[in-house]
């Protein structure tokens, strides 16, 4: 169990077992998409109420089994963000049906199954504890069920815009994580490459003469070593052999 599902699990067990005990507190919170404008709150306190303890159950499982693996790798920042995004998103989505009231974080958790297929789609996820389906597999099956459901193939009072909008709000986030990585890594590529030249020009400006015959064929050595091989196949060593008589 990892810090972010933990909260998050509590946090949603806590609300469900207050809004039984004071039904007040779910029709405060609960998203009407029609009266957003009044109730701007309820976009994101939706996704931690639940109709029912099977609602809260399954919503809570798939947290549990597909969130922990899914914190470590993006980090726990990344991961309530991933996770806030895609119960947004879901929101959103549900202003398909504007007056019709939708509660609990099914958009979220879909969130994270999109996730977790996204980095491991080959990994095995057993369907009624018996089923083997991979988990982008998984994904593709719950998409398609999820637009059957949205343009009224079935009638089972599920809020499947919800889940929809948790799909597309995960797939945005790591879109813009992905491309956020890549930019970062690409600028201290660069960073690296620059410190590396200047480096060199130091190093090459030293003033062999000044130097002791035998440290004066050292410096001869590793130069050479620079030109034929470059700045990263130099040891240790022999960086702070150069440095040391660059002044640095």
């Amino acid at each position: 169990m990892t810090p972010w599902v933990w909260r998050l699990i509590v946090i949603n067990v806590i609300l469900y077992l207050l809004s039984t005990a004071a039904p007040a507190v779910q029709q405060e919170l609960m998203l009407v998409p029609a009266l957003i404008l009044s109730r701007p709150w309820t976009l994101a306190t939706y996704m931690f109420l639940h109709g029912g303890i099977f609602h809260l159950l399954f919503n809570m499982l798939g947290l549990y089994f597909f969130g922990p693996r899914l914190e470590v790798e993006l980090g726990g920042r990344d991961f309530l963000l991933l996770y806030g995004i895609s119960g947004i998103a879901g929101g959103l989505f549900s202003f398909v049906t504007p007056f019709t009231a939708i509660i609990g974080a099914s958009g979220a958790v879909f969130g994270v199954f999109l996730a977790f297929a996204r980095y491991w789609p080959r990994e095995q996820v057993f369907l009624w504890g018996i089923l083997p389906v991979e988990a982008r597999w998984l994904v593709v099956g719950m998409t398609a069920l999820s637009l059957l459901g949205g343009f009224g193939v079935t009638d089972d009072n599920i809020a499947h815009f919800a889940h929809l909008g948790g799909f597309a709000g995960g797939y945005l986030f790591l879109l813009w994580r992905d491309r956020n990585t890549r930019a970062a890594r690409f600028h201290a590529q660069m960073a690296s490459h620059a410190a590396g030249s200047a480096d060199v020009a130091r190093w090459k400006a030293i003033d062999r003469e000044k130097l002791h015959e035998v440290n004066r064929e050292e410096l001869d050595r590793i130069l050479a070593k620079l030109q034929s091989a470059g700045p990263s196949s130099l040891t240790r060593e022999e960086r702070d052999f150069m440095d040391r008589f660059s002044g640095r």
